[in-house]
């Protein structure tokens, strides 16, 4: 059976995202909503991913551990991974390369750490939603390293993305690209070689599950280069 996937979720990690976005929420509400492979992807910080995790095993929904990176080009991409240890070192790689901006908690909100209950357990001071020092290719380059999936966010969004900061997808290795809802087709098109998804996009509980997509797995016990070549099934040079 395929599996219902939703790799684009924020927690109150990120400063955009409701309060109320704690991991255990986001876990819950996914599988009340029949989602089967799900992804945090905070800005710029896997900081709420060991509690993501916690919160996964504890609601029996398979997780992915990831971060939306703002490139320096200024446009948003999902690095995805299927255990801890690689989503925090990304987050130490991206962590290092990015300006300590005060954060203006009153016009951006708070960006709150919590465990796995949603207890904060600390915050961070500085603006998460910034662009690094590294580039596109070179977030892409690191994700791969780290054997993790390299998708680029909402790529026909009319911000932060990769069309309104550069024009058009670049040539390179892209495990998927995320597009906004109904643009799927056109997209295959124009990209046939690469597989075209969509996310929800989550910053508050109601928007959980909102665009997710079947992704073709047969096998009960699977890893990331599995769903990296189911993920490749999804292209039209595929059919």
């Amino acid at each position: 059976m395929p599996m219902l996937a939703d790799l684009h979720n924020h927690s109150c990690l990120s400063s955009c995202a409701s309060h109320e976005m704690t991991p255990l929420c986001i876990a819950e509400t996914a599988v009340a909503r029949g989602i089967d492979l799900l992804a945090l992807t905070d800005h710029n910080s896997a900081r709420n991913c060991p509690a993501f995790q916690d919160a996964c095993q504890r609601v029996g929904i398979r997780p992915l551990f990831g971060l939306e990176i703002t490139a320096a080009e200024g446009c948003h991409v999902l690095a995805l991974f299927d255990s801890l240890a690689p989503a925090i070192a990304m987050d130490h790689w991206v962590g290092a390369a990015l300006p300590h901006t005060p954060l203006n908690e009153e016009h951006y909100g708070p960006q709150a750490v919590v465990d796995a209950d949603g207890n904060e357990i600390g915050t961070v001071e500085f603006y998460l939603g910034v662009p690094i020092r590294h580039t596109l290719g070179a977030v892409r380059k690191k994700t791969h390293k780290l054997g993790g999936l390299f998708i680029p966010s909402h790529i026909n969004r009319n911000s932060l993305s990769i069309e309104s900061q550069l024009g058009a997808l670049p040539h390179g290795a892209y495990d998927a690209i995320e597009v906004l809802p109904g643009s799927v087709d056109a997209y295959s098109h124009r990209y046939p070689d690469v597989p075209v998804i969509t996310a929800s996009d989550a910053h508050c509980p109601e928007q959980i599950g909102q665009f997710p997509f079947y992704i073709p797995i047969r096998k009960r016990a699977f890893d990331l280069e599995d769903i990296r070549k189911s993920l490749q099934e999804l292209t039209l040079h595929s059919s």
